[in-house]
């Protein structure tokens, strides 16, 4: 049933006592079930959802339990304001949105060092469905928190399908990665795995004049990176480590970007690149032991490297990317879904997610 629920000024809208959720219980456990739909205090802002993508690290939460229960993931999100709280001023009800999970404090040591995610207030998660705060985004509508609202609530623009906008977020991340490698026009980058993150970051490393390989075991992914304009595709079923010193006289490639979270992987990415190269992981996001070569770091000065989460220094940068990508047709986002679910088919979009097929790309729930 509908309630009448006057914000501040705003003339009175309607909006449900309850609302479906996907629920995460325990280790693969998740059950749809009616949570009550949150409400928002003086400077929050209330999200209708209208697509939330489905990411690997929710996927490695729900399969691995390192998180209490019962929790409501989904982060990768953009909707509608549906209610605004009595202090918050340039929002109103109807305004489309994305909201970012995690924004830092901007002042404290590892802020003023850019390493961001390390942050205290960055690790605490700023947007909630129910429960404690996860995200949301498997849900009908989510909590925006007063500090994400101030600067971590984004407008999209009236010709931004919000499909689009929802990739704000996992595109930050990827260009931070690419940032951090500071890469060069002479140098060649080997990106493992081609799955949706896997070409973002292709793309985003081709961008900046280097060489990219790619590197899949399925064909139909490497289809999928072509329309992109990847087109040095390597089969991951193939000596990788010895087609890329091929490429590159003997040398290997300057860096790998290791996008899959197989761990196993770790040694065909150092095996890959030059003395003096770089190795970044991007989806190594669980604390465990992993093979590498410590000789290869120390006497052949290789750098093993991580890149996680989003970066506020280059917001607005990933947002026009976003934003103008779509527009001039060189990075429509868009085209990355392979399958869009109703949120009553959630626990079944996340077992795709989890066990991805090889047509299989971006799965997001759409409430």
């Amino acid at each position: 049933m509908p309630v009448q629920i006057q914000i501040a000024a705003i003339e009175a809208i309607e909006i449900p006592l309850t609302q479906q959720a996907a629920v995460y219980h325990a280790p693969d456990d998740v059950r749809m079930e009616i949570v009550a739909v949150p409400s928002v205090g003086p400077g929050d802002v209330l999200l209708r959802i209208d697509t939330c993508g489905i990411c690997g690290t929710d996927l490695k939460k729900i399969h691995t339990g390192s998180h209490s229960a019962p929790r409501i993931f989904g982060h990768e999100m953009a909707g509608t304001v549906a209610a605004v709280g009595q202090n918050v001023t340039g929002w109103k009800p109807g305004d489309r949105a994305m909201a970012f999970h995690h924004i830092p404090c901007g002042t404290c040591y590892y802020c003023r060092k850019h390493t961001f995610a390390q942050c205290e207030t960055y690790k605490k998660v700023g947007t909630t469905a129910a429960f404690e705060p996860s995200g949301g985004g498997f849900a009908q509508y989510i909590r925006v928190m007063d500090w994400i609202v101030d600067r971590g609530l984004i407008r999209i623009p009236d010709d931004i399908p919000l499909e689009q906008a929802a990739w704000i977020e996992p595109v930050n991340t990827c260009y931070k990665a690419i940032e951090l490698l500071h890469l060069q026009p002479d140098e060649t980058v080997l990106v493992i795995g081609q799955g949706p993150i896997g070409i973002l970051l292709a793309v985003l490393a081709q961008r900046t004049g280097a060489t990219v390989l790619t590197s899949d075991l399925y064909p139909e992914r490497h289809s999928v990176a072509a329309s992109y304009g990847l087109h040095n595709a390597l089969d991951a079923k193939e000596d990788v480590s010895a087609i890329c010193k091929a490429r590159t006289g003997g040398r290997g490639a300057d860096v790998a970007l290791l996008a899959v979270g197989a761990n196993a992987l770790i040694t065909l990415a150092m095996n890959s690149i030059r003395p003096g190269g770089r190795v970044c992981l991007f989806a190594q996001t669980q604390h465990e032991q992993a093979p590498f070569d410590p000789g290869q770091v120390c006497m052949e000065e290789k750098t093993l490297m991580g890149s996680y989460s989003s970066s506020v220094a280059i917001q607005d940068a990933a947002i026009q990317l976003v934003f103008e990508g779509y527009r001039n047709g060189s990075f429509d986002l868009t085209r990355l879904i392979s399958h869009r679910f109703p949120l009553s088919q959630a626990v079944e979009a996340i077992h795709l997610a989890g066990n991805p097929q090889p047509g299989s790309m971006k799965i997001v729930l759409q409430p």
